[in-house]
């Protein structure tokens, strides 16, 4: 499989607050890599490097071998990359079908992804489809905005702490739907503070500490590997 993303030598900071020191991470083709981590060791902040959202102050971003760091967001998403951030963002007063509305009329790639297709993968949404935003449950919010990013008709997924501050039911609720994603062949970033929920998904795992890469390896060793999953998970 080729590298559909690398990322070589990131740095990026925030004025004068450095979070980010010489992060290198590739992800291929079709696969799922998690950034694994506690809060505040720089996952959301190498998805914003990656979308142009804070773009790094050194190091390269390349999509399909082409240079893209740096790029404004707008045109990250229309290379093919789709963000779904950690605070969702939905229009609160718009109902669930006018969001993926609004998302398919604003897509510029074409591709399988339609409003039928997404109600397809989250039939929950589409018992709600005349719902407000505002009034949907944390995990149909969460739902939404997943929905919403695919109407762009991404090739690579970026999921932000997805599962962060839903209930066990509803996280496994979208551990099977993100699965079915990943077997249909899209590719996926993925950054979690939740082991169990990252490695139900992950081939390989990039674990961060403080804005470094600790680890970098198959999600398999590290769930085969009890002493180094806790030592690289105490940190």
């Amino acid at each position: 499989m080729s590298a559909l993303l690398e990322l070589e030598e990131i740095h990026t900071a925030y004025g004068l607050s450095r979070v980010l020191f010489g992060i290198s991470l590739e992800v291929k083709e079709g696969e799922c890599v998690c950034l694994l981590g506690r809060n505040g060791v720089g996952k959301t902040t190498t998805m914003r490097s990656v979308m142009g959202l804070t773009p790094p102050s050194a190091g390269r971003v390349r999509f399909k071998s082409r240079d893209i760091t740096g790029w404004p967001p707008y045109r990250v998403a229309r290379a093919g990359i789709g963000f779904v951030p950690e605070d969702r963002r939905i229009f609160a007063e718009l109902s669930v079908w006018e969001n993926l509305d609004v998302a398919q009329r604003a897509a510029a790639r074409p591709g399988r992804w339609t409003i039928d297709a997404v109600f397809a993968l989250f039939p929950g949404l589409a018992q709600l489809r005349d719902r407000q935003g505002g009034y949907l449950s944390g995990g149909e919010q969460q739902m939404l905005t997943i929905a919403r990013t695919l109407m762009g008709n991404p090739e690579l997924l970026l999921l932000d702490e997805p599962s962060e501050g839903l209930a066990p039911l509803v996280v496994e609720t979208l551990l099977v739907t993100i699965g079915e994603l990943k077997a249909q062949g899209l590719t996926i970033l993925l950054a979690e503070q939740s082991a169990d929920f990252s490695l139900a998904l992950a081939d390989r795992v990039c674990i961060l500490e403080k804005g470094i890469a600790r680890f970098t390896g198959s999600a398999t060793t590290l769930k085969s590997d009890r002493a180094l999953f806790e030592r690289l998970l105490s940190l």
